[in-house]
């Protein structure tokens, strides 16, 4: 049969074949284009809403806000939601970049959002039932991950979404390609590579490739070596199948699949892989949270603070990306954790060595003797296990003490390393009050700069601050604001008294107040001011209230910045009100900056995501005492060191002479009845420490006063971070003298007097301006 005749007879199937091709054609042409117009406009609300052109620019993304020393370093993880600190392409590294383009997406560079020959390879896969890999683009892929595409509220999907799963397939793989290519419209490829990598997930609570590096391997983006790379790009393949450290033997092979990629399209040698591809994945996995890094214990304050502050300002902390610049020196932290470590670890030895050898209750009263059921009527019904077991069956309930007594395994704190053990509840419970706990707080006189901040002994598991959040009795930290009033009130620092029993009648008062001494004996010698303050005599001190009043040492604490409620009795004197450390450190403060109170801060500025400056409020300042009143309470407090109850700060840490020819150093004791709380604080030029030392609660406490003073357990934490930071150049703080009043109207020197000094005129210079205290 010729050829025409075969076209003739089969005329009506090439015409049905013709009308097909047209159909086809016109709706390639015409309908697939309207189709995909209809998508992106949400034509009668069929297909649900796509982001906004605005929304595209600025994609709504919880990011990390990031603290940061003064001295440039990261504080922690930062605070997030998803744990996500953004890079820019250029700190991608050359590594990770080919890594994702190789096992992703190699014609990258080449479209325009959308790869024609993979989605014609998908389509014929899907035809043929012979699916060979997926089409997505890293543009669709990210288009996917910013903005939800298959996770959409009922709210917001279209009429009809969620009617055919294979029609809500098209329609979410429509929206992804009309995303992709608007993403590639508003971003260069640089900046869409380095917005992926930002995305993602990499498990652990990484966010982004900044927090997988670090959690995985403890690098940086462009730190990663290829093998590594190829590592955190093949978990997107799946993040929980991948995962080297979970599935190891996975992630090995997907690693490896990376770097055939990479060998395939040229981005590595062929040799260089046949040597990489053998060796096991080495991971430093380093989980991001609180629970881990530097100043745990700041870190968790500042959050509570900056929560606060954000919100104030119009930012959401967990979510906004900011940098926060705080005033904490990584190097004095250092030193201060490790001093703090290096003292209570021995300290609590000792504690624990007392409690075997007396065979003594953990809880006893001023005289030693134990307190009968203070455990079982106090403690445990204040535990956190206690009160959730009787909000979930009732006070009344013997499930209570069942479970509160029921062994379970449990990971615990030891100054030796952490212990795996079989322990009860009401065993938790006992074990972890036996702990002695310490506050630590060193700042900048001048500035108010918090350089150091240590909580608590471990903030695993032991998440109470006792810097700020609770105050404890000073004691005889005290002291100081009772001199300070009486030295302003014109009195001598070389005034002299006679140590002995004195008995002070008060108003609306039965019984007269007669302090006994620490030491419960009077030596009757005459002894000046400065004497008694460095030696923490309690019946001088009296003395010295009696003269000045109560009311008018509680206004000296208050320009000195105590906030804490201190009522105006006579026993204020010896410390029996509460204060912070963070309070005291301010306090004694002052009188190294010649008189000025400057509240303790810790934020210098915060920036948003773009380097703008939202917060940058200056140190809050007040004239609190003279220049002359300031510098005569730090030759006192000299005192104390020289010859008083601080003296071993000295001879023990070297940090200053005998003669004092290097150094002046200021110093004060403090500890309360009992020996429940122990304090140093030490003043110098550049710096203020103090430190706090005593059980969770007051009837824990060494049963010795001897052996609890603050000059034994708060003392060595405060001289060991001292001898530190003297010892490191780069602090740039030196041993110093304090700047004497170059018109200094008061005689310091007690050397010069044979007789009892009196005190002067109670008009006080202020900056040239009068001021007569109240």
């Amino acid at each position: 049969m010729s050829l025409k005749s075969k076209i003739t007879q089969n005329r009506p199937l090439l015409k049905k074949l013709t009308i097909v091709a047209w159909v086809f054609f016109v709706l390639g042409v015409v309908g697939l284009p309207t189709y995909i117009w209809a998508v992106s406009s949400n034509v009668n609300n069929w297909f649900g809403d796509l982001p906004s052109y605005s929304q595209l620019e600025n994609p709504d993304q919880n990011l990390t806000s990031t603290l940061y020393t003064s001295d440039g370093l990261q504080l922690g993880s930062g605070y997030f939601r998803d744990n996500r600190n953004p890079v820019t392409y250029d700190q991608l590294g050359n590594n990770l970049v080919n890594a994702l383009t190789a096992a992703e997406d190699f014609r990258f560079e080449k479209h325009s959002g959308i790869d024609l020959p993979s989605m014609f390879r998908v389509a014929f896969g899907v035809l043929t039932f012979n699916r060979k890999g997926g089409g997505s683009t890293i543009s669709q892929q990210l288009a996917k991950q910013l903005f939800s595409t298959r996770v959409i509220s009922d709210d917001k999907k279209g009429k009809l979404e969620g009617k055919n799963k294979y029609l809500d397939e098209l329609i979410y793989k429509t929206k992804e390609w009309v995303l992709s290519v608007r993403l590639e419209r508003s971003y260069t490829k640089q900046e869409i590579m380095a917005m992926y990598y930002n995305t993602v997930e990499f498990g652990n609570n990484a966010f982004g490739i900044k927090s997988a590096a670090k959690t995985y391997f403890n690098k940086l983006p462009n730190e990663l070596s290829i093998p590594e790379a190829a590592v955190l790009a093949g978990m997107q393949k799946g993040v929980t199948t991948f995962r080297p450290d979970n599935n190891a033997e996975a992630s090995k092979r997907r690693r490896n699949v990376v770097m055939s990629q990479m060998v395939k399209y040229d981005y590595l040698a062929q040799e260089a892989y046949d040597t990489l591809r053998v060796p096991d994945i080495e991971l430093s996995l380093k989980q991001q949270d609180q629970n881990t890094g530097l100043a745990q214990y700041f870190r968790e304050v500042a959050r509570v603070d900056l929560r606060e502050l954000c919100k104030e300002l119009g930012y959401d902390l967990y979510a906004d990306g900011l940098k926060i610049f705080t005033t904490i020196d990584s190097r004095m932290q250092t030193y201060a954790e490790q001093a703090t470590d290096s003292a209570m670890s021995k300290l609590q030895a000792l504690f624990d060595a007392e409690l075997t050898r007396e065979d003594r209750s953990l809880w006893i009263d001023s005289k030693g003797r134990p307190i009968e059921d203070f455990f079982e009527d106090e403690l445990l019904p204040r535990s956190s296990a206690y009160r959730n077991l009787v909000k979930k069956f009732g006070s009344e309930s013997d499930s209570v003490e069942y479970y509160m007594n029921k062994k379970k395994k449990l990971r615990v704190f030891s100054w030796q390393g952490e212990i795996d053990t079989l322990m009860s509840s009401v065993d938790s419970v006992r074990y972890y009050k036996q702990f002695l706990q310490s506050g630590f707080l060193a700042s900048d006189p001048k500035t108010g700069a918090i350089k150091a901040w240590v909580g608590g002994i471990n903030f695993n598991y032991f998440k109470y601050d006792h810097v700020r959040t609770g105050g404890r009795q000073p004691g005889s930290l005290f002291k100081p604001f009772v001199y300070a009033t009486a030295v302003e009130q014109g009195y001598s620092p070389c005034y002299a008294f006679k140590d002995e029993a004195v008995s002070i009648d008060i108003p609306f008062q039965d019984e007269p107040w007669s302090p006994q001494n620490a030491e419960g004996r009077f030596s009757g010698k005459e002894m000046t001011l400065k004497q008694a303050m460095a030696n923490s005599v309690n019946s001088i001190t009296a003395r010295v209230m009696d003269i000045v009043k109560p009311e008018k040492v509680v206004d000296m604490t208050r320009r000195l910045g105590i906030k804490s409620k201190i009522p105006p009795y006579y026993s204020i004197a010896l410390g029996t009100e509460n204060a912070t450390l963070h309070e005291l450190i301010g306090a004694y403060g002052a009188f190294a900056n010649k008189g000025v109170h400057i509240e303790p801060y810790y934020v210098s500025r915060i920036e948003d995501r773009f380097g703008n400056v939202i917060y940058n409020e200056p140190p809050r300042k007040s004239r609190a005492i003279s220049e002359d009143v300031a510098y005569v309470m730090l030759n006192m407090l000299q005192e104390t060191v020289k010859s008083g109850s601080g003296r071993g700060l000295n001879y023990t840490y070297q940090l200053v002479d005998a003669k004092q020819e290097k150094n002046e150093i200021g110093a004060k004791t403090g500890t309360t009845q009992n020996a429940s709380d122990g304090w140093f604080m030490a003043v110098t030029q550049d710096l203020i420490a103090g430190a706090w030392v005593g059980g969770d609660d007051r009837s824990i406490h060494f049963s010795s006063w001897i052996n609890g003073q603050g000059a034994r357990t708060a003392m060595p934490i405060v001289g060991l971070f001292m001898q530190n930071v003297y010892a490191d150049s780069t602090l740039g703080i030196e041993r110093s003298f304090f700047d004497r009043p170059a018109d200094l109207n008061r005689e310091i020197d007690c050397q010069k007097f044979a007789d009892i000094v009196s005190p002067s005129d109670s008009t006080i210079i202020y900056d040239d301006e009068i001021y007569q205290p109240k």
